[in-house]
């Protein structure tokens, strides 16, 4: 076959033989080959290949991708493994030591010998190669015994390369060795029990082709766990009450609810699930959700408790000190705030805009240098950071980078600062803890020594994480910390409409919608299809004409959903055509159902750990959910394009673009730790569970200096009078409040 070299990035398949192992993981499988074509080409593979050999011949599918450094490879997906059939093949598939107990000078040996036998001889007449000088007949037993293990292997990659990918494979069988068959068909949900990557869907995808019993226990259990991850990822519930749990379970599954009671008491016995009982009902939590909200409930307590204390007097000194410094006489609130900081070892430090949260950090900043305490600033991501960093000229770190995150290749991300490398630092402050859930939160908590102090900067009223958990209001909800909520606007922020308004949303009062001269506006449109074309006006012409033309990089459109006309699907269609029209100048890529164009704004959609970014100074790994940058360059022949996010540059092959979408409008939940300054909101029939008062209110705040909404105004006063919460399922307030009463 050979290698045609304008492929569009779609799936094909070839054969061939490995020339050479480039480089080869032994813990992960991830491989880059040279490998010869059935056809003569010969191309580089990267991918993950476990067990492979010089002289194997492959068949190989994927597609090809364009690497930064080393240039054009074929990633391989997936894998088939034939053993090499002539002389040549075989002498350099044992000589690469493929087989334990054989090197270069013995491989020659047995193919002299026994040719294009050699396998099968090895196989099934070990005693046969103790007649070659130099092998005993102990060796030639280990030499088979080594061989079956191999084909052992073999047997379980193409077992399991029905139902998962190699990568996941490789943990498999390195969990199991050639036992993964048996006790996969015996019961497959020993898999998602066992093996990180593999979810119940799968599990029981594969148990259903194996003719399972529907009703057996082990797939009830594994249901029941199911349910409870799935409800943490979507839904933000740390636990589940049980009763809720058990009917849940018994639904989802069709199977009667003693059933599902039966596969409780035995996830619990077993230790795979825990509980705790909060106000005589019982939560339901999986292993690894409860250990990290106990941690995190035990870790605040033992900072605050053991907190160096400092004297009344000294503090007002302090704080006497910075006032004439700065040159900023202190509202009563910010200098109560600043005292509980210093006075605690957790302090939580929350309001709205306008209220003066920035002046208290500046403050601490000031206070902790004269006290030659170290500080470290963070947020959850990397907008919030560097509006952290401009607001207090302080570096801010993501939390992620201020923990050292790391990763190996096909492995997940580990932090390296933890309870043995505590962080240097003797005051943490986070802004935007709002976004933290519960298992970053337990991450930071680990990474902090005894005796440091936390302080936590949020808005308890936008929207709670992403994750599972809502660690802020939780901490707020105790009442065992410190927490100072600043609620007074101070007079430069009571000219803006955009403070005064998103206090009054908060409130319930539906903001001034008829001011036409400040940095609040409405522009009343009744047809959802209007909504849209008035917002696609005001981003290409309104406002680049009455503001300058670099405008149109500084608006956001912010939207409570991504369905329906004012939803992001739809407006970055017409606005990517508005704002970024097909050009013969400029390139562009159609994946799916979307066309990629050079000069587009994205955003990234998930974590990616692995992804490697360059500025001119560094260089690092992670891009992150939520992201935005432009999409500098396509290349088509290569497979590739490049994506400035602020000031770092990142190649994304086309093979990656699932995880990348249009960032013309985002939703409100993407939005979260960022500002802007201008926001435009559709105001638009949506699902009712996004037409919330928090929502909007999250929305309002995201805007530096205008925020324009357009629409109908019967929708704004429907999310304003709708104050439903997003109920989640925590205990974390229940253990703080426990550790009062004992």
């Amino acid at each position: 076959m050979m290698i045609d070299e304008e492929r569009d990035g779609g799936k094909e398949s070839f054969s061939g033989s490995i020339e050479h192992v480039i480089y080869h993981n032994e813990e992960n499988g991830y491989a880059i080959c040279s490998f010869a074509t059935d056809g003569g080409d010969l191309v580089t593979i990267v991918g993950t290949l476990p067990y492979i050999a010089e002289g194997e011949h492959l068949t190989v599918s994927g597609m090809w991708v364009h690497n930064p450094k080393y240039g054009r490879q074929f990633k391989v997906e997936s894998f088939e493994k034939q053993l090499p059939a002539d002389e040549d093949s075989i002498l350099r598939y044992l000589a690469s030591g493929a087989i334990k107990g054989v090197g270069a000078k013995t491989a020659i040996k047995i193919v002299e010998e026994f040719g294009e036998d050699t396998f099968d001889v090895i196989e099934k007449h070990p005693e046969w190669l103790a007649q070659i000088p130099g092998i005993s007949r102990k060796k030639a037993l280990e030499i088979s015994d080594n061989f079956k293990a191999e084909a052992g292997m073999r047997s379980t990659m193409m077992f399991f390369r029905e139902y998962f990918g190699p990568a996941t494979t490789v943990k498999i069988y390195k969990k199991w060795g050639s036992d993964a068959v048996d006790l996969a068909k015996e019961n497959p949900y020993i898999l998602c029990d066992q093996i990180d990557g593999i979810g119940f869907e799968k599990a029981d995808a594969m148990a259903a082709r194996l003719a399972v019993d529907p009703a057996s226990e082990s797939r009830i259990m594994s249901g029941m766990q199911y349910l409870l991850s799935h409800n943490a990822a979507k839904n933000g519930h740390v636990c589940l009450p049980k009763d809720k749990l058990i009917e849940g379970t018994a639904q989802m599954l069709s199977v009667p609810m003693e059933s599902a009671e039966n596969a409780y008491k035995m996830l619990i016995s077993a230790g795979r699930v825990r509980y705790s009982v909060f106000g005589g009902v019982t939560y339901v939590y999986t292993a690894e959700a409860y250990n990290a909200e106990t941690f995190v409930a035990n870790k605040l307590v033992v900072l605050d408790n053991l907190c160096p204390k400092i004297g009344y007097d000294d503090i007002e000194r302090f704080i006497d000190r910075e006032e004439a410094r700065s040159s900023i006489r202190y509202a009563p609130l910010q200098r109560q705030a600043i005292r509980e900081a210093l006075d605690s070892g957790v302090m939580i430090l929350t309001g709205g805009p306008g209220t003066g949260k920035t002046t208290v950090v500046r403050a601490l900043l000031g206070i902790f240098e004269r006290m030659d305490m170290k500080v470290a600033l963070a947020a959850p991501t990397g907008r919030a950071a560097k509006r952290m960093s401009e607001a207090t000229s302080c570096e801010a770190k993501t939390i992620h980078r201020l923990l050292e995150m790391e990763y190996s290749e096909g492995e997940n991300a580990v932090f390296m600062r933890d309870e043995r490398n505590f962080l240097d630092e003797n005051v943490i402050i986070v802004d935007e803890a709002s976004m933290i859930d519960c298992a970053l939160a337990c991450a930071l908590l680990k990474a902090i020594k005894p005796g440091a102090r936390v302080i936590l900067i949020g808005d308890a009223d936008q929207l709670p994480s992403v994750g599972a958990g809502n660690v802020l209001r939780d901490l707020i909800a105790c009442d065992r910390f410190s927490t100072v909520r600043l609620n007074v606007i101070f007079r430069q922020a009571e000219k803006s409409l955009i403070v005064t308004n998103s206090h009054a949303i908060n409130d319930g009062i539906c903001p001034d919608l008829t001011v036409k001269d400040n940095d609040f506006f409405f522009l009343p449109r009744e047809r959802d299809r209007d909504i849209a074309l008035t917002i696609a006006d005001l981003c290409k012409n309104r406002l680049p004409k009455t503001y300058g033309a670099d405008t149109v990089n500084k608006i956001q459109v912010i939207t409570p959903s991504r369905r329906g006309e004012g939803g992001t699907d739809n407006l970055n269609v017409i606005l990517q055509g508005n704002l970024n029209p097909a050009d013969k100048a400029k390139r562009e890529f159609k994946h799916r159902e979307r066309t990629f164009r050079e000069g587009d704004r994205v955003m990234q959609t998930k974590n990616n750990y692995e992804l490697e970014w360059e500025t001119s100074a560094r260089s690092g790994f992670g891009i992150f959910n939520g992201d935005i940058g432009t999409v500098k360059e396509i290349n088509r022949a290569e497979q590739y394009m490049l994506i400035s996010f602020d000031d770092r540059l990142v190649t994304y092959d086309f093979s990656l673009l699932d995880d990348i979408d249009h960032a013309y409008a985002i939703t409100v939940h993407k939005s979260q730790g960022s500002e802007y300054p201008i926001v435009i909101i559709p105001m638009y029939s949506c699902p009712p569970m996004l037409m919330t008062r928090n929502l909007l209110y999250t929305a309002v705040t995201r805007a530096e200096k205008m925020v324009i909404l357009v629409g109908r105004e019967e929708y704004v006063r429907k999310m304003v009078e709708n104050n439903r919460q997003s109920m989640r399922y925590t205990g974390l307030a229940n253990r703080l409040v426990k550790f009062d009463m004992e």
